[in-house]
């Protein structure tokens, strides 16, 4: 009875919020003041908000109308739960497997206005839009003289009569950490060479400078050098002569890396220059990574830096942006509706930053001024014309001859500031080289600064000094956007050097490396937060002396490795095999990463069937228990996988009990197909998990949850189809093995480039696949077997985030193939056209169009996380757990490379191929999503809406589904979000050592008092160092990002209580059991507070905003 009453209750409140969300709707279109206009013909601009007011009012009963719908569920659920079904997983009469609808139920409740933010409408044009700059270039590599990659440039002699030219030569040596050599051997044998003289000989003379960017390699030389040595290298910075830019622990790689990892390493080398140096850097330098995202302009604008400098780009994209005097300008979210995020970017014209292709458009010439190449040295001008020591007897010929090129370079660029760079890969190790760069170049200064006809004023400078004197000349402070200089918004991949060499090959190059990068970010979020809380509450306890706070100098240290991982050329890292738990009655300690309460299934590896798991409290959990396969046709002895299904608190621990049952029953048990067409069939002995064996290929088959329902082909077992609950119509969606070759001419594929001899051609193993179909509780998967390549495709059977989408593995092995490239391909029927969208270091997505003048190499783009395809109707999403190379060269595909193994060098220095290659586990999830747009074309509104636009009315159409104002954006689903942390932060599962001496209690962890709203990610929960070093401060970096994302994707059924705020957070209130001591907002590096310290503990962030705050917790 008291059932019937709480079903009463929901029934009513359903019947209310309809009721008065109608009632909201109709008072805010007829209150509307735009609609109080005089009466009469409508005019052709109301036609427009006539529009706008429609498509709100049909959004707000589509959100009504889903509002209802979840309570609805819900109901539905409750009562199912209450009427008596079991909490395990049971068989039905049919054989197949039901797991019982979940006791708590599920609401997504989004503000109206948080959906606003994707739709665009607020901020200006750009002058220059990268996707629109690749439509309208030719790409046709004419022969440009000298400048091979442009243009004759020439100039009036008179040019600088009013305005004399004002050039900065700026020293410099990039110093890989880890290339060809390792990261200790480049310092001992250069590295540290390098410092030292840069602090001898940058005393000898006042007028020198020097710019240095790895701060990596800087720590390591500091622990090593004297306190004189020190103090001299602070009065060097402090008088301006030595620039620390950008100030990262390394320059990072842009395309693969995740913006986690690229913001950790920004403040570790940040945290070290104030703590050491009490230097704050202002300017970015960034002359090698391969391409560029937009990810990191943004980051820098965050860190409070004013200006940035890149090089490598499309030799096509530097040609054009040198004609039209576009080289330097304001970098711009294509998200920003307020230039908030605009930042001065100079992009380097010419080949390289060698010296031979920085003073100006003529390398034979720019080489003769590279004085480490004068004759009776190790390295010489490949144009075969050395460069002359600067005597009184040749000054004035030899200034001349580079003041030509100066003036040359000035041309391409809307000012008369001049930036020179001077240096390479590891120079000015040796103290020669220091002299005879500076000294020579000195000589030709004081030529041409005491001539005035010349109207020139050369100098070293550092990199800001070029910066100062260009805001000076054209009177702006630091940061604002010069007049007459462009707004550009997108990024510069893919890269090409010359011809059709693209650097797409790196996108995927040695892929486990790249999973295991990804492993240690999610390992080090975790540590870094569980290690804040732990001290923060035993800090509110008074037990700070019982915590061993020599296990910062740990977290410290993994710090550092993971910003190694992200250099331009040093993704790598190492893993361990998976072992056995052997146990009797043993505890499981499993940790959520996410701030986000979550519904998983968590694998565990035992070494009997005879498991149960049970919760803190001892009751039973679903699960379901699995043979460990070590082949296609063999498990491993006493080895199991028990999958139990937890719910598991935000950022919190869970506390499991692993059984051995004394009546012997084992978890729920699968049942097991195995296809072995062509192959005989053994005899197989009595095993735990029954496996049936079959000699023939599988008819086509289907699995399916409660969200979709899967299909096959039986003879590969290959998905073919997907197909969503409640829609009768099937979704192609096939996948395929391709491989690509290398070309046969003298350029080949290598670790950078990719350089194809064709289209992919199907993957064509001996022998046709073993396929094995596991249908279970959980969940259930199809694994087939090829000679190079092991594909897993499961459909989880669970309530949440993880039934709604298809996760997908590829365990892939190419050791003996021979310059062959493995690529998994979807094809779909959406009609996706030319449009494809990446993501950009996890951070952003970046719309793509397929460019049939290109060659196929140069239509691939990085993927660190997700890649996605769309039409009016639907949109299907790969997420990755991995950076890999992606592309789509059809309309309706997706195609991403696996693996390479490349023989040979690709001749851009590397020296060697790719031919170390492990075996690797490549892991995604495919989510398909149905647009809300699809159901539209039916309604009212809609016909309404297409009637104005038959009429001709403006601002009737509804634009393309990629451009809002004419600015290319696009936004994941809150589920696809979700979805992607899901995948990248797995639950980490951590067996409870059994010990002599009884361990302590136990206890669920719950960090968490609030529900944190759902488009707000916890970026990091970062313990700052105290001033003695190896040891934590009470203070902690809390760093939040707000997601943007697109509402007009369905988001049902995610298993938690999704909610948004606009924005708002309170802090002082979302910590369990602690007290918000102090609350500072500061730059993303905590280089710079931000306004003062308030007593309000609510915080605000806007759309896409990474924010950090200064926090005490106690």
């Amino acid at each position: 009875m008291k059932l019937k009453k709480q079903v009463t209750v929901c029934g009513a409140a359903i019947f209310c919020v309809a009721v008065f969300s109608l009632y909201l709707m109709l008072d805010r279109v007829q209150h509307d003041p735009t609609r109080h206009q005089s009466g009469g013909n409508f005019p052709r601009s109301q036609i427009s908000v006539l529009q706008n007011r429609i498509e709100q009012l049909e959004q707000l009963l589509e959100e009504n109308h889903e509002i209802i719908s979840h309570i609805k569920d819900s109901v539905l659920e409750l009562t199912a739960h209450a009427e008596g079904q079991p909490a395990l997983p049971h068989h039905t009469p049919n054989g197949s497997w039901v797991l019982p609808p979940e006791n708590r139920p599920s609401f997504l409740s989004v503000s109206p206005q948080d959906c606003q933010f994707a739709l665009g409408g607020k901020g200006q044009n750009p002058d220059l839009q990268m996707l629109a700059v690749y439509s309208l270039l030719p790409f046709d590599n004419q022969d440009g003289g000298v400048w091979k990659q442009g243009f004759d440039i020439t100039y009036e002699p008179n040019e600088w009569d009013t305005e004399p030219l004002q050039v900065f030569v700026v020293p410099h040596s990039h110093n890989d950490p880890g290339w060809i050599k390792t990261f200790d051997k480049y310092y001992y044998d250069q590295t540290q060479h390098i410092l030292n003289s840069m602090v001898l000989k940058m005393q000898e003379d006042p007028r020198r400078r020097f710019i240095w960017s790895e701060i990596s390699f800087f720590s390591k030389w500091w622990d090593n050098i004297s306190a004189q040595k020190r103090a001299a290298v602070r009065r060097l910075v402090g008088n301006g002569q030595l620039e620390m830019v950008t100030g990262g622990w390394v320059m990072p790689d842009e395309a693969n890396s995740h913006y986690f990892a690229m913001i950790d390493q920004l403040i570790e080398g940040h945290q070290w220059l104030e703590k050491n140096i009490g230097v704050m850097p202002r300017s970015g330098w960034a002359v090698d990574p391969f391409g560029y995202s937009s990810t990191m302009p943004y980051l820098l604008k965050r860190s409070n830096l004013t200006a940035m400098l890149i090089q490598r780009v499309h030799y096509a994209i530097k040609k054009h942006f040198a004609a039209t005097q576009n080289l330097e300008f304001m970098w711009r979210q294509t998200w920003d509706p307020d230039a908030s995020t605009d930042i001065f970017c100079h992009m380097m014209p010419f080949y390289s930053y060698d010296v031979p292709h920085t003073c100006g458009p003529d390398p034979k010439i720019c080489c003769q001024f590279d004085f480490k190449r004068l004759p009776g040295g190790r390295i010489n001008c490949p144009w075969k014309v050395p460069p002359r020591a600067i005597t009184d007897s040749n000054v004035a010929e030899r200034a001349q001859l580079l003041l030509d090129q100066y003036r040359k370079k000035s041309k391409l660029f809307r000012s008369k500031v001049l930036l020179v760079p001077l240096g390479d890969d590891f120079r000015y190790d040796k103290p020669q080289e220091w002299d005879a760069q500076f000294l020579n170049y000195q000589r030709i200064f004081d030529f041409l600064n005491s001539r005035p006809s010349l109207h020139v004023q050369a100098q070293f400078g550092t990199l800001s000094d070029y910066f100062d004197a260009l805001y000076k000349r054209v009177g702006i402070v630091p940061g604002m956007r010069p007049p007459g200089f462009p707004v550009l918004t997108g990024d510069f991949f893919s890269y090409a050097d010359r011809e059709d060499h693209y650097w797409t090959g790196y996108y995927t190059s040695r892929p486990f490396y790249k999973s295991m990068d990804r492993v240690l970010e999610a390992h080090l979020r975790g540590a870094e937060i569980l290690y804040s809380l732990a001290l923060a509450h035993t800090r509110h306890a008074g037990a700070d002396g019982r915590y061993p706070l020599s296990d910062y100098a740990l977290l410290s240290n993994a710090r550092r490795n993971l910003g190694l991982f992200q250099h331009h050329d040093a993704i790598t890292g190492t893993a361990k095999e998976a072992v056995a738990v052997d146990y009797g009655v043993r505890f499981l300690v499993v940790f959520n990463p996410l701030e986000q309460e979550r519904l998983s299934v968590v694998p565990v590896l035992v070494d009997s069937p005879h498991a149960h798991v049970l919760s803190e409290e001892g009751q039973p959990l679903p699960s379901q228990l699995t043979a460990h396969w070590g082949s296609a046709t063999d498990t491993v002895p006493n080895v199991y996988q028990v999958s139990v299904l937890a719910r598991l608190p935000a950022l919190g621990l869970r506390v499991l009990q692993l059984h051995r049952p004394v009546d012997g029953r084992t978890a729920p048990l699968p049942s097991v197909r195995l296809h072995l067409p062509g192959r005989d069939v053994p005899q197989r002995k009595q095993e735990p998990v029954p496996v049936r064996v079959f000699p023939a290929a599988a008819e086509d088959f289907c699995l399916e949850n409660q969200h979709l329902q899967a299909c096959f082909w039986g003879h590969s077992g290959l998905l073919k189809s997907i197909r969503r609950a409640g829609e009768e119509r099937e979704q192609r969606v096939s996948s395929e093995f391709l491989v690509y070759g290398t070309r046969t001419s003298k350029d080949k594929s290598g670790a950078y480039l990719f350089l194809p001899d064709g289209e992919a051609k199907p993957y064509a193993p001996k022998d046709p696949p073993v396929v094995r179909v596991t249908e279970g509780p959980l969940f259930s998967e199809v694994a087939s077997y090829y000679q190079h390549v092991q594909t897993v495709v499961r459909l989880y059977k669970v309530p949440g985030v993880d039934g709604l989408a298809l996760d997908v593995s590829c365990l892939v092995d190419i050791r003996d193939h021979v310059n062959k490239e493995l690529a998994l391909r979807f094809s779909t029927d959406i009609e996706s056209d030319d449009t494809f969208f990446t993501d950009l270091n996890g951070f952003q997505i970046q719309p793509r169009r397929y460019q049939r003048k290109l060659p196929l190499q140069a239509n691939f783009y990085p993927m660190p996380t997700m890649a996605y395809i769309q039409d009016s109707r639907s949109r299907l999403t790969l997420h990755t757990a991995q950076a890999l190379g992606v592309t789509s060269l059809s309309s309706g595909q997706l195609e991403v490379i696996l693996d390479r193994r490349l023989m040979q060098d690709d001749n851009r220095g590397l020296g060697q191929g790719l031919k170390d290659n492990k075996r690797t586990c490549n892991r995604f999830r495919l989510l398909l999503e149905r647009r809300a747009t699809a159901n539209k074309s039916s309604s009212f509104f809609s016909k309404l809406t297409s009637m104005f636009k038959a009429l001709g009315f403006p601002g009737a159409g509804t634009g393309s589904p990629e451009v809002q104002d004419g600015r290319p954006i696009s936004f994941p689903s809150l589920l696809s979000h979700i979805t992607s942390m899901h995948l990248n932060a797995e639950v980490l599962v951590m067996p409870v050592a059994q010990g002599k001496l009884a361990p302590p209690a136990l206890r669920s962890f719950m960090p968490l008092a609030a529900t944190l709203p759902c488009d707000f990610h916890i970026l990091n929960l970062r313990t700052l160092q105290a001033e003695e070093d190896s040891l934590p401060s009470a203070e902690a970096a809390l760093i939040l990002h707000r997601k943007g994302f697109d509402c007009s994707l369905e988001a049902k059924n995610l298993g938690f209580n999704c909610t948004t705020s606009q924005g708002k957070l309170a802090l002082g209130s979302l910590f369990q059991g602690l007290e918000l001591g102090s609350l500072q907002p500061t730059s993303l590096t905590l280089m710079y507070p931000l306004g003062t310290a308030s007593n309000s503990s609510t915080i605000h962030l806007d759309p896409m905003e990474i924010a950090t705050f200064r926090i005490r917790l106690g």
